[in-house]
């Protein structure tokens, strides 16, 4: 592996131009590519396995689309929330003309189908309090016209000025939360980092062009299969986010080996291929992990939980091709500005070797004191990591919506309306759908199924039944007693499927229970129940990588009980924050709720695969000094010496990028910010940097060692770089070698 990527580097610094000219075609390619395709389908979700997904596709089978009952219905709709005065009614003749009045005015709006007069529709609730109205849009909320928004804000407006509160539920007014600004803020912030911890402008300005390349073809790419492949539009933000975080880092280490070559007296080519080959060769197994830990995410049975992970990972791997290929052409046409000013003299007049290895640095003596206290630092770290992950025991999942939302949001407002005046379950109703295809009465089939499920307990209301052409199918509502988020709820859920059996020996129709509610429980379900196989096989196939490149079999495994052991404190830092609200306020969390179901398992493969980066990054440099010839202990502080830095300014970068998603608005995006900010805090810092070199002090030489039957079977890869034995002095470089000048950075 080393020998191979050596001498691509080498190639790659000879034909620099050649390289960076593939690159910059594949960049413009895949531009045209992504402006040409057809444009993405909007976001959908499914969840196939479950009761509420069959019972949906029922509804589309058998329902029209657009039909009244369907689900399939593809325009915005919205509730406008009439709240009379306290003591009096929306039915009183003071307020009854103003409801009808902005009703009037909202039905009449272009792109407007219909809005229903809530006296004409049963939609009053029993104490006259709370009326609502519901509308019905021939476009997408999406496509809604800022016109047509502002002439139902201000219907809405007119409502209020008469003395009634009125609140607007749904997504229609609703704003989506832009990504844009955040990501240049994790630009801005890495950009900080590469030059504090370069000190040329050059190389910190070569990791962020890298990434920057890699990222814009592979989002460009994704956009372009986008329309073939039913890609939504969503599926390329995790790619963009991760595929920027790991395209940084990963040309950081590059960048940082050549450097330490140059230091040692390397002429450049001959760095370049050393770099390359070794810490090229930690880009590649890291970036291995990360894809494994992505491509992994297929195996929960969620499509888009799998699209989301194939496209990251594509993207990823797209980085690593990126970091071997141009990142050594680039250094080819910046030989000298890549280094440090101090660096440049003495690297011109060839002296400075090994004396890089002669100097400490706060890396090292860190180093030093974990291996004299390793037992100390290894409980003081589990146990404060142990402590933050707590609250994960009390993890619920979720699904958010206008409940979650902060007061300040008048989706927040109707929803709280409409849950005082007609009860919390009006929020979540549940859609049962009765297939009545095989019964002999298909009407009075339905009429008694909906006769025992309005009598179980939990329910308040049932609707009246809404039939097909054929009339074998219909579909009613039933309003819980409890809200959509209670617990009661999906017991009550339950309970309806349970009794199945018996509705359908006395009445030969069966039903199903789905609705939105009902998709959120059965998707909470299979997420959970996902968890469990997909942790076992990214961490299984991930602990054989990491068996092949360390030639260990107590290495991989501390890599990956480290990295239970960041992703449980995470979690437990997530419910901690969102659902207990500790620190909401600090962190501008405006309702505290369940977590989000999907977060937690979509956590675990972003946080795994950049856990084994830095296990890789970190333990290889540590192996390397071991292999030639220092005791343990001394290779741990050696291996820290040279990559503590990095690790660490790699690590600022993540959270920078993660932590500027915790300032949006939206709750979920703020959510998932947080918690890949503090796993990637936990893992880098606390695990990477001070349990791992605990647990190789306390190892010692068995940390590198394995039976000798698996010794014999294992396949050899030499991450480290043994086979490169190029002479380290730069008198030996041959003329073709040769350092040529490198274009003036200020």
């Amino acid at each position: 592996m080393a020998a191979f990527l050596d001498r691509l580097g080498r190639l790659a610094f000879r034909h620099r131009w050649r390289f960076l000219a593939v690159w910059v075609v594949a960049l413009v390619a895949a531009g045209m590519a992504s402006a040409l395709a057809p444009a993405a389908p909007d976001a959908s979700y499914s969840m196939p396995g479950t009761e509420s997904q069959r019972a949906f596709d029922l509804i589309e089978e058998r329902f029209p689309a657009g039909s009244t009952g369907s689900a399939a219905s593809e325009g915005a709709s919205a509730k406008l929330v009439f709240v009379a005065p306290e003591g009096q009614k929306v039915t009183d003749r003071a307020n009854r003309p103003a409801v009808t009045e902005v009703v009037g005015k909202v039905g009449g709006l272009d792109q407007v189908v219909r809005a229903a007069d809530p006296y004409g529709t049963d939609a009053v609730s029993r104490d006259g309090s709370t009326a609502y109205a519901s509308v019905t849009f021939e476009v997408k909320a999406k496509d809604v016209d800022d016109a047509v928004k502002q002439d139902l804000e201000q219907a809405v407006d007119e409502g209020r000025d008469a003395g009634l509160t009125v609140e607007v539920g749904g997504s229609v007014l609703a704003t989506q939360p832009s990504g844009g600004a955040t990501e240049l803020v994790g630009v801005v912030v890495a950009a900080m980092v590469l030059l504090i911890t370069f000190s040329s402008l050059a190389a910190a300005g070569l990791p962020l062009l890298t990434a920057l390349i890699g990222v814009g073809i592979g989002a460009a790419t994704i956009m372009a299969l986008s329309s073939a492949l039913g890609l939504s539009s969503a599926t390329s933000t995790l790619a963009m986010m991760l595929g920027l975080a790991v395209g940084i880092d990963y040309a950081m280490f590059i960048v940082s080996r050549y450097r330490e070559e140059r230091a040692r007296g390397l002429a450049p080519q001959d760095a370049a291929g050393v770099a390359v080959g070794t810490a090229g060769s930690s880009v590649v197994f890291a970036g291995l992990t990360v894809v494994i830990g992505l491509a992994g995410l297929s195996v929960v049975g969620i499509p888009t939980l799998t699209q989301m992970g194939l496209a990251a990972a594509g993207t990823v791997a797209l980085s690593v091709l990126v970091a071997v290929t141009l990142v050594p052409a680039l250094l080819g046409i910046f030989p000298r500005a890549s280094l440090a000013r101090s660096q440049r003299r003495p690297a011109r007049g060839g002296a400075r070797s090994g004396a890089v290895e002669g100097k400490a640095n706060l890396g090292s003596r860190w180093a030093r004191l974990v291996v004299r206290r390793p037992l100390l630092v290894l409980l003081a770290g589990v146990a404060a990591l142990g402590v933050i992950a707590l609250p994960a025991a009390q993890l619920h999942l979720g699904t958010a919506g206008d409940g979650s939302k902060p007061t300040s949001a008048t989706e927040r407002r109707a929803y709280d309306a409409l849950a005082d005046g007609f009860g919390p379950g009006f929020n979540g109703p549940l859609t049962i759908v009765v297939d009545a295809k095989s019964a002999q009465d298909p009407k009075s089939a339905v009429e008694a199924s909906a006769r025992v499920i309005s009598a179980v307990g939990g329910v308040v209301s049932i609707s009246d039944a809404r039939y097909n052409t054929a009339g074998d199918t219909a579909i009613f509502s039933v309003a819980p007693a409890t809200d959509p988020q209670d617990e009661r709820t999906s017991e009550l859920i339950h309970t309806l499927r349970d009794g199945r059996p018996t509705i359908e020996k006395t009445t030969g129709a069966t039903f199903m229970v789905s609705g939105s509610t009902a998709g959120n429980i059965d998707s909470d379900q299979k997420v959970q129940g996902a968890l469990v196989p997909y942790l076992g096989l990214v961490v299984g196939l991930a602990f054989l990588l990491l068996l092949i490149v360390f030639r260990s079999v107590l290495v991989p495994l501390k890599a990956a009980l480290g990295f239970l052991l960041s992703v449980l404190a995470a979690l437990g830092a997530v419910v901690a924050v969102f659902q207990w609200g500790w620190l909401a306020g600090l962190l501008g969390v405006h309702q505290t709720g369940p977590i989000m179901n999907t977060m937690p398992i979509v956590m675990v493969g972003i946080v795994f695969g950049l856990a084994m980066d830095y296990q890789v990054f970190l333990v290889t440099r540590i192996r390397e000094a071991h292999l030639k010839g220092e005791r343990p202990g001394q290779a741990i502080v050696s291996g820290f010496n040279h990559s503590a830095r990095v690790v660490a300014a790699a690590a600022v970068i993540m959270i920078s990028v993660f932590s500027g998603f915790i300032g949006v608005s939206e709750p979920m995006i703020k959510m998932i910010g947080f918690g890949l900010a503090t796993a990637v805090l936990f893992d880098a810092l606390v695990v990477r940097m001070t349990i791992v070199p605990a647990v190789l002090a306390l190892l010692g030489e068995r940390a590198w060692t394995m039976p000798r039957w698996l010794e014999r079977i294992a396949p050899r890869v030499d991450v480290e770089g043994q086979a490169l034995t190029r002479d380290t002095n730069p008198a030996a470089a041959t003329p073709g070698e040769a350092e040529r000048p490198s274009l003036p950075v200020h």
